[in-house]
């Protein structure tokens, strides 16, 4: 298959390592082509090659990339889903495989016009590994691969194909989830990145500094996980208002984590090596650290993952007061204006909601 990755990051990087590696014919649509080259490497924690592939070429040209592809994997952050929406709606046909990782903030929304036109959109549940650029544009180190995926798709009738194309390209068994709704709930990042943010944060001002920072999850605490958990029972509670669709794939993150209590997960994150290491997202000034408003871990995961939950509740008439009051209190720091919003994908009320997850 002719396989496009639209992104030349962290999770992008691993996928065209994957899709190569797999005998497909890559294409790499990115904005700095010139450092990608033929050959890309994944490795282990140890420097250790794991995999390898050779790829057709990349480049920032939207047509040179697109216009064949059979398949199409989106590793773009959130915020820029729509820029990527659109190259795919004007450059592919109608029978494309377009595949987003990870699957929640809202995407399918900005792919809307992609399933209009006939094509199959499909989201992997999270990213098959931990990536991290040893050497941009050649090395990926890849590890803590989970032990199984799963993914959804609009027409929900195609899930069990794209399931098993993912399952295909990593060789992990990859299960088919009944709607995309249930993807685009799953409490990963929406919730575990956005709750230790406002723990971290929670006095932070324009102005404020830090000494120093903890590692994000190698210091995880007690306080954050407290309020996970209220977090996760709220969209656990968000579920069961919805009983149009199955939301049985929906796990809780203390089911995720096999911790059943706050001080377990705490235990737990902390010990999980592929996270070991990992910082705060942040920004060195010459007083002090600030936050790093401008990472993904704020503008695709408060702006967007939090957002599409918060507003799914509010659908749903739902009462959740501790993930608004995370959503509030990102929205008196951020910096970004761009917020996911159902509404100007033409999804207003809750009718206009139900019709689009039942395709």
């Amino acid at each position: 298959m002719v396989i496009t990755i639209i992104g030349g990051g962290n999770i992008g990087t691993q996928f065209a390592v994957h899709c190569a590696a797999k005998g497909h014919n890559v294409r790499i649509l990115t904005s700095a082509p010139e450092v990608f080259e033929k050959c890309l490497t994944a490795v282990d924690e140890n420097g250790n090659v794991t995999l390898s592939g050779s790829i057709d070429f990349a480049s920032a040209d939207p047509e040179k990339t697109l216009s064949d592809a059979d398949a199409v994997f989106v590793t773009f952050p959130s915020n820029l889903m729509k820029k990527a929406a659109d190259q795919v709606y004007t450059y592919c046909g109608n029978n494309t495989l377009i595949g987003v990782v990870p699957g929640n903030g809202g995407s399918e929304c900005a792919f809307r016009k992609c399933i209009g036109k006939g094509n199959t959109f499909f989201c992997i549940e999270r990213v098959p590994a931990v990536a991290r650029l040893v050497k941009k544009g050649s090395i990926v180190r890849s590890v803590g691969y989970r032990s199984e995926l799963h993914a959804a798709a609009i027409p929900s009738s195609e899930a069990e194909r794209c399931a098993s194309f993912v399952e295909g390209i990593f060789d992990i068994p990859c299960k088919a989830v009944p709607s995309m709704l249930a993807l685009t709930m799953t409490p990963s990042n929406p919730v575990l990145h956005t709750t230790r943010l406002m723990t971290i944060f929670r006095d932070y001002h324009e102005g404020m500094v830090y000494d120093r920072l903890p590692l994000f999850y190698e210091e995880w605490d007690d306080e954050t996980s407290e309020l996970l958990f209220r977090c996760d029972e709220e969209v656990r509670k968000i579920c069961r208002s919805l009983p149009a669709f199955d939301l049985s794939g929906v796990r809780s993150l203390r089911e995720h984590y096999e911790s059943p209590t706050p001080h377990q997960l705490t235990e737990k994150i902390r010990s999980i090596k592929a996270f070991k290491g990992l910082g705060t997202p942040s920004v060195r000034t010459e007083k002090g650290f600030i936050p790093d408003l401008h990472s993904r871990y704020f503008t695709a995961d408060f702006s967007y993952g939090l957002s599409a939950i918060v507003q799914i509740a509010h659908f749903a008439g739902t009462d959740i007061p501790n993930l608004e009051s995370v959503l509030a209190w990102y929205d008196g720091i951020k910096k970004e204006t761009d917020m996911f919003r159902y509404e100007d994908y033409g999804i207003s009320d809750t009718a206009d909601f139900l019709a689009f997850y039942s395709l």
